[in-house]
């Protein structure tokens, strides 16, 4: 949700046509998931002290600084190789995508243990780049409406991506999968090393300073409506609703 905010009402989208520009193009954002699995393996990872030692498939320069930093090691493979490297003991665990992409690879046939959340990537956001020449060469109505598609099918593709990870978590605790949550001190301390990494990769680049600054101030400045509003701004944790059977008993009266 953050994505879509960010990039609709509060800059993102100019800075994706700032940096795409740099190379001639446009680029229309389409597409977002929201939190990946995190690490499925033969082996459990219960708390960031587990990760001390371990080999894990983990994509991205930036998420390969912070595992280093807590112990771990960055193993890089492609997407098809995850499968096999989990049956085969190769990494002791990997990541890949959302639950309901894991879940049609098959990650629950070779790994037991799962370990969330997936604290290397919260969202993905996915767009098409468009040549910069043959963008301008579509009248403006046309250029309007594939801004208006895009922006669409945005929207659609977190409401999808969603449902398609309710339900294959679900898949998941039926067929056995064990799930361990890290504690809200280990997550603390994934973000303290995070902070540093922005500020490694912020320093190295004035573009990856620039992107990330926009992203921290639509964080400051969004929070002064979504703290007023907890617990019932964008998502919500509830644990003492009316249970479905008495609201179905209630249909049934």
């Amino acid at each position: 949700m953050d994505y879509l905010n960010w990039i609709n009402q509060w800059g993102g989208w100019d800075l994706y046509q700032e940096v795409y520009g740099e190379y001639d193009m446009v680029y229309l954002p389409y597409g977002i998931t929201n939190n990946e699995s995190g690490f499925m393996g033969g082996t459990p990872i219960e708390s960031i002290a587990d990760l001390e030692g371990k080999r894990l498939r983990l994509s991205g320069r930036d998420q390969g600084r912070v595992l280093e930093q807590l112990g771990g090691s960055q193993v890089t493979l492609a997407g098809g190789e995850v499968y096999q490297a989990i049956e085969r003991g190769v990494i002791d665990a990997g990541e890949f995508s959302t639950p309901g992409v894991d879940y049609k690879a098959g990650f629950g046939e070779v790994a037991d243990y799962w370990s969330t959340p997936g604290w290397h990537q919260s969202a993905s956001v996915f767009g098409v780049m468009i040549n910069k020449d043959a963008w301008d060469a579509l009248s403006e109505e046309t250029q309007e409406k594939l801004k208006i598609a895009a922006e669409a099918t945005m929207t659609w593709s977190l409401a999808w991506s969603e449902r398609g990870s309710t339900e294959a978590t679900v898949k998941f605790k039926d067929e056995g999968m064990t799930i361990n949550q890290l504690s809200e001190e280990d997550l603390a301390r994934i973000q303290e090393v995070t902070n540093e990494v922005i500020l490694q990769g912020a320093c190295e680049d004035p573009m990856h300073a620039k992107v990330y600054h926009s992203m921290v101030s639509y964080l400051e400045h969004y929070a002064n409506w979504r703290d007023v509003t907890v617990p019932f701004n964008m998502s919500r944790t509830m644990d003492n609703l009316p249970s479905l059977e008495e609201l179905e008993a209630c249909m049934n009266q």
